[in-house]
C-alpha cells in the first residue's frame, strides 16, 4: 500500500475574490450616499411643489369658507391666512396650513405679474370667486431658481 495521501480540495474564496467583493460594495455604497443626499436644486424643487400644493387647497379653501384665503412667504417662511371681519388671521386650525420654514433660505423671490420691485413678504390672496389671476412665482436660492406657474383657473405646475 501507498502512503500518498490525497486532499480533498476545500471550498472557500481566495483573498483577491474577497477584495473585488469589498470593491465593488465600496463603489454602491459611494452612489447610494450621494443620491441620498438631496442638492440645492431637488430640494428647491420640494419645496416649490409643496407650496404650490397648499396654494391649491388654499384657493379650495377660499371658496369653500366663502372667504379670502392668503398665501404670505418672506425669504425664510410661508404662513396663511384667512379674513374675518376686516382682519387677517394666521390659520391655526388646520395642520395643513400651518407656518413652515423653507429647506433652504434665504431665497429670492418674484412674481410675474408684480413689477421690479416686490416688498417682502409676498402676499397672494384667493378670493371666493372660482377665477383668479394667473401668475408666475419664482423662488431661488443662490444659483437656481423654481417657478410655480399658476393658470388663474386652479393649476398650479412647477417648472
Amino acid at each position: 500500500m501507498s502512503s500518498i495521501k490525497t486532499f480533498k480540495q476545500t471550498a472557500g474564496f481566495t483573498l483577491l475574490e474577497l477584495m473585488v467583493v469589498l470593491v465593488v460594495v465600496g463603489i454602491m455604497l459611494g452612489v447610494v450616499s450621494l443620491n441620498a443626499i438631496p442638492n440645492k436644486h431637488q430640494s428647491l424643487q420640494t419645496d416649490a411643489q409643496r407650496v404650490a400644493l397648499l396654494l391649491q387647497l388654499a384657493r379650495e379653501e377660499a371658496i369653500v369658507r366663502n372667504r379670502p384665503v392668503a398665501f404670505e412667504l418672506d425669504a425664510e417662511k410661508f404662513r396663511f391666512y384667512v379674513k374675518v371681519d376686516q382682519s387677517w388671521q394666521l390659520i391655526t386650525d388646520t395642520d395643513l396650513f400651518r407656518e413652515r420654514s423653507f429647506k433652504n433660505f434665504p431665497l429670492t423671490i418674484t412674481m410675474q405679474p408684480g413689477g421690479a420691485a416686490q416688498v417682502l413678504p409676498l402676499k397672494i390672496i384667493f378670493g371666493r370667486e372660482p377665477v383668479d389671476k394667473p401668475f408666475v412665482l419664482t423662488l431661488g436660492f443662490e444659483d437656481t431658481s423654481v417657478a410655480i406657474k399658476a393658470d388663474g383657473l386652479g393649476h398650479f405646475v412647477v417648472e
